[in-house]
This record gives C-alpha cells, sequence and structure tokens, in this order.
C-alpha cells in the first residue's frame, strides 16, 4: 500500500506538518506534473522531492551542482534510513560502479548526480531502461543563463523534458527573478508546469548598506556589536578571506576561513566547528553556505558588493532560520563596482548576457543607494510589493534627503518621449544633451526633453535613475533590452501626483555602537519560543558536542545528525523517554532508534533540575 506524504513526513523525516509551499508542491508532483518551485533558503525545498520519492517508490533522480552538497544529502537521507545513493566524481569508479549496480537492482530511492554525468549518452540511456519516477533539478537557476548562477554544462538538462516525456520534473531554486523563473519553464519545463513561488520577504533580517570609508574598522565596529554570537563574512577573494579571518582573530574573534583554495580536510573541521560551536564567524568566499543548516545564524556582512540582488538574497537568507533577529550588514564601494563590471566583461559569454548582467548589477546598486526603506526595491525586484518594514537602517536612521521632484519628473518625460525602450544611458544623454549618433538616428536631439539636464554631472542623473527605480517610479526590463519602463506610480508622479525625495551622498555618517543596527534584537520577529537561557545554553552546547561526536564517528558533518532547531527543540523539551523523544521535531524512525539512547544520557545527565518533558 503507498503511504501518504503525511505518514512518510511523520515516520521517516519527524515532522508533524509541511511549511508552507511543501504540500501544494508535492501534490502537484504526485499528481505527475511538471513543479517550479521558488522557495526562500531554509523553506525545505529537499523534502518537495524527498516525500513524493518515497510515496511514489522507484527511482528519483536528482540532478544537484556541488559534490559536497549531494554527499551531504545523502548522508543525511541514510541517517532517516532512506535508500540514498550518489554517482560524483569525488569517488572512485569501483565505488560507482557498485552504485550503479544497487540502483539497477531497484535497491536505490534517490540517486543524485551531476548535469555532466546524467546527461550522458550512455547513462541516459541507461536511465530508460529503469523506473523513472522523477526528475528534480537542484539550484534551477544554473540552467537559466539570465540567472546569477548560470553553468553551461546545466543547460544540456532542457533535453530531459523530450527524452522522458512521462515523467515529472521538478525544478528548485531559492532565488530566481520573474525573468530567470520564465526562462527555466520555457526551456526546461515546456511552460506546462505549476509555478509555486513562496514570499521572498524575511522580515526578521535587519538589512544594513554602508559605503566603504575604512573597510576595516567598519568590520570591526560592526562585529562588536555581534560578539559572542555566530556569523559569516563574506569576502570577495581567497587572499582576502584569510586576512580578514586573521585580523578577527586578533581582536578577539573566534574567526575561521572557508574558501576552495583550503585543504578539504581543513573545510570540514572549520563547517563543522561552525555547526558545532558558539559564537563562531565564519569568513568565507561565497564557495560557503549552500547546504549549511544552522539556525543561530545572528549576522551575515559582505565586505563587498555581491555579484547580484539574488546572490545577495541567497547569502543574506542564512541568517536568522531559527525566526529570531538577525542582521545583514553590507559595505560597498567604488572599486567594487569596477571589478564587478570586470568580472561581467571577463565571463565567456555573449554580449545579451553581459548586457542583462550589467542592468542586474544595476539594480543591485540602486538598493544600495535606495532612499527610502531598504525592503521595498529588494522585494520588488521579485515581483513583490511592501510597505516600509520598519526593520532597516533606513527606517530606523532616516538619511539626508533632498526634493528631486523635478528632476524625476525630467527622466520620465525623457523615458515617455523616447518610447520607454531605451536604457538609463541614452536617457541621460538625452537629458544631458548629448548629441551622440544613436541619439542623432532616433531623431532625440529633437524631443522637448533634450538638454533640459545638462547642467548636472552624469553620475548624479545615473544615481537619481538607480534610485527611482529603487523607489518604484522606473522599472528595468530586464527581459528585454534593458530599456527603462514608468511604473504606475511613476505615471502618477509624472501627472502631477506626490514628490520624489533623493539621496545626494550615499556615505552614511559612522553611528555609535548603542546608536547602531543591533539594539533591535531584542525584539523577537516571527518566533513563538522564548530564548534560551544560560542553563539551557549550556545544555545546548552539551548536545551540539555529542552530535559532533557522533558524526565524526560516520564521517559525516554535524549538522547532518540533526539540525541545530532539532537540538533546540531537545532542549526546551528535555525528553526523559524513548517515547518523548519521539515526540521532538526532526526525529524520524531511524534516528529514534540510532540515537535516542546516546541524546536522552546526555539530556538526564545535563539538563537543568527544573525542566520539565513534553506531554
Amino acid at each position: 500500500m503507498t503511504p501518504p506524504p503525511h505518514a512518510v513526513l511523520r515516520d521517516v523525516f519527524g515532522h508533524e506538518s509541511f511549511r508552507p509551499g511543501q504540500a501544494e508542491v508535492i501534490e502537484a508532483v504526485l499528481d505527475n506534473r511538471h513543479v517550479l518551485a521558488v522557495m526562500p533558503t531554509g523553506a525545505g525545498k529537499s523534502l518537495c522531492f524527498q516525500v513524493p520519492a518515497l510515496v511514489r517508490g522507484g527511482l528519483t533522480v536528482v540532478v544537484s551542482p556541488l559534490v559536497a552538497l549531494m554527499q551531504d544529502q545523502v548522508a543525511a537521507l541514510r541517517l532517516c534510513g532512506v535508500a540514498a545513493e550518489s554517482i560524483n566524481s569525488g569517488r572512485r569508479r569501483a565505488e560507482n560502479v557498485a552504485t550503479w549496480r544497487r540502483v539497477v537492482a531497484g535497491a536505490v530511492r534517490l540517486l543524485y548526480m551531476a548535469p555532466e554525468r546524467l546527461m550522458t549518452e550512455p547513462m541516459l540511456a541507461a536511465l530508460a531502461k529503469l523506473p523513472l519516477t522523477l526528475l528534480v533539478v537542484d539550484e534551477a537557476h544554473c540552467i537559466s543563463q539570465w540567472g546569477h548562477g548560470f553553468r553551461p554544462e546545466y543547460a544540456d538538462l532542457c533535453r530531459l523534458h523530450d527524452l522522458f516525456p512521462h515523467v515529472p520534473i521538478l525544478a528548485l531554486t531559492a532565488t530566481a527573478d520573474a525573468v530567470t523563473r520564465e526562462d527555466i519553464a520555457r526551456q526546461l519545463l515546456r511552460g506546462r508546469m505549476e509555478q509555486v513561488v513562496q514570499g521572498f520577504d524575511r522580515p526578521n533580517i535587519h538589512l544594513s548598506v554602508q559605503m566603504k570609508r575604512n573597510w576595516k574598522q567598519q568590520l570591526l565596529d560592526i562585529l562588536a556589536r555581534h560578539r559572542n554570537e555566530s556569523g559569516i563574512v563574506y569576502c570577495l577573494s581567497r587572499k582576502k578571506t584569510d586576512a580578514v579571518a586573521t585580523l578577527l582573530r586578533q581582536e578577539g574573534f573566534h574567526a575561521l576561513p572557508y574558501h576552495a583554495a583550503m585543504d578539504q580536510a581543513a573545510r570540514e573541521a572549520n563547517q563543522n566547528a561552525f555547526i558545532t560551536d558558539q559564537a563562531v564567524v565564519m569568513v568565507a568566499t561565497i564557495a560557503f553556505g549552500m547546504g549549511i543548516d544552522k539556525a543561530d545564524v545572528r549576522f551575515v556582512v559582505h565586505t563587498d558588493l555581491p555579484g547580484t540582488m539574488e546572490a545577495y538574497y541567497q547569502e543574506i537568507g542564512r541568517a536568522g532560520r531559527d525566526g529570531a533577529a538577525a542582521t545583514a550588514h553590507m559595505l560597498y564601494g567604488l572599486g567594487d563596482l569596477r571589478i564587478r563590471r570586470q568580472f561581467i566583461e571577463d565571463e565567456a559569454s555573449g554580449p545579451e548576457r553581459k548586457r542583462r548582467e550589467h542592468k542586474r548589477l544595476d539594480a543591485l546598486l540602486g538598493y544600495c543607494e535606495s532612499p527610502s526603506c531598504r525592503r521595498i526595491p529588494l522585494l520588488a525586484y521579485f515581483g513583490e510589493e511592501s510597505e516600509p518594514c520598519g526593520n532597516c537602517d533606513i527606517c530606523h536612521h532616516p538619511v539626508s534627503c533632498v526634493d528631486g521632484t523635478e528632476m524625476a519628473r525630467q527622466v520620465l518625460a525623457a523615458v515617455r518621449q523616447s518610447g520607454q525602450c531605451y536604457g538609463a544611458a541614452h536617457v541621460i544623454d538625452i537629458l544631458y544633451g548629448a548629441s551622440t549618433e544613436k541619439v542623432r538616428r532616433a531623431g532625440h536631439d529633437q524631443l522637448e526633453s533634450f538638454g533640459v539636464g545638462k547642467e548636472r554631472r552624469k553620475n548624479q542623473w545615473r544615481s537619481l535613475i538607480r534610485q527611482m527605480v529603487a523607489s518604484g517610479l522606473l522599472k528595468l526590463d530586464i527581459a528585454g533590452y534593458g530599456s527603462l519602463m514608468i511604473t504606475p506610480k511613476g505615471h502618477g508622479l509624472h501627472g502631477g501626483s506626490g514628490t520624489f525625495l533623493y539621496r545626494e551622498d550615499t556615505v552614511a555618517p559612522p553611528r555609535s555602537p548603542e546608536a547602531a543596527p543591533g539594539a533591535h534584537r531584542t525584539t523577537k520577529l516571527n518566533q513563538a519560543d522564548e530564548p534560551l537561557n544560560d542553563k539551557q545554553g549550556d545544555l545546548l552546547a552539551a548536545l551540539k558536542a555529542l552530535r559532533l561526536h557522533l558524526a565524526r564517528q560516520r564521517g559525516i558533518p554535524a549538522y547532518v545528525v540533526f539540525p541545530d532547531r532539532t537540538l533546540i527543540d531537545m532542549v526546551r523539551h528535555c525528553p526523559r523517554t524513548v517515547e518523548e523523544f519521539a515526540q521532538v521535531n526532526g526525529v524520524g524512525a531511524v534516528k529514534l532508534r540510532d540515537f535516542a539512547e546516546p541524546f536522552l544520557a546526555e539530556i538526564a545527565a545535563k539538563a537543568p533540575p527544573s525542566s520539565t518533558s513534553s506531554p
């Protein structure tokens, strides 16, 4: 008899209910429909295919971009008693051959592979002979050449629809704007699919952006407000990662580096320390973070401008996964912008992709220069509307703005008169009165707007236009040619309704630690439970140490044994019996069998005497 999804969720994974969006995705997959699911970091995307795989039986193939990520997921599934395997370049050939034999014998439910291994003709022909019931493409934004993580080898996955016409395809990603979603739907799913897009807002994360002045001192000032807390500091280069980790250690922080040039054993040791120990600062390149399940990351700092809004959103999403207040800080400067532009130009891609990537970078810069609430442009980028959030640096400390209504109307007039089909550079040439060949050829030197803004520098117009995009007066047509288009709000301003304030100087003055973001963290958002007290904190530390010990015995990352939220649930309820341990969120049947005894013993030895177990 086929088990229902809720029974699999409870008995295998130890959860009583699905998170928002999961049940909708699972129902569509079980109904044999293609699905594109866009769900934020920490929303539980993996269960969206793991549960259907066990309900349907047969073989589910999961495409994953990173060997380390697929190995961790396989280890986590095995601990739950699920027959999962991976075939990847990190294993010896004999191991991969043995795995394939188990697949052919029907002993494997989930098989993880990289796209380049899956899309070989021998592998495709072999899979065609097996009872394939589901195809999963994780990190699906890598398919789209407009996505921030485009990988050319992912493009070949678009053949799967024709090769396996009767097998449902589930595409998953945490960050995809409307253009990327449309591209995935068209290429991979041929437009025939359900689209489940969870809300992008993470209201518990305080957003803060500063222009660089003395970035080392700024970083130390930020971290001074996060003493005794765990967090991630992202750096653009491996060299800077090592230097920042050294700097922070000299200042008394437990800081560890993580980047791709490090020895694998060192990376794993630092990752385990970050997951297990208290108040660890992981200084890393973007190589760190994917698949890491640490609930109490209280801050994320970008010491350099991220590559795109999608990358920024994904990286800050690693903070505050427990629902408690967290902070995302960003430092950026003109040098970062120059480097990012150069990265785009040096990329082995065509002019169309480069043009769109420059527009994406413009959108991120507009977010940085926003004259009002940061959450409004961040969510607008992903197609969501928002009111001022009250939980960003600008909402807490409004910046000094000047009336730019007349200038904004000049921009809107130039955009309208030129047909809303030109980018910012051309619109600025019109305003500036630049008689370029493109302007003359289009006859735009005859427009009423031509030359009306020649008294201002082009950089001023660029900043103003970015802020107009950030404020929702204009939008970038990234899907087209990066042209500026007037929004309903913009039409209202152009017609004489409302005003527009903009920032002339985006360099914020330094603030004292007392006035800086961080004081807000006494307010809890979206969290029902009170913070752990000192004795509970000691018990949590003991359980984390036990988890690390058990993980090392098995040769797996610590978080694979139990995520932080499960340990916190143990601390809050202090189960004393196997029956009570079974009620802990995240304890399924196999983990109950394998881990109840050591964790119950640790709880009995270390739990505060006043603790009571849950009913």
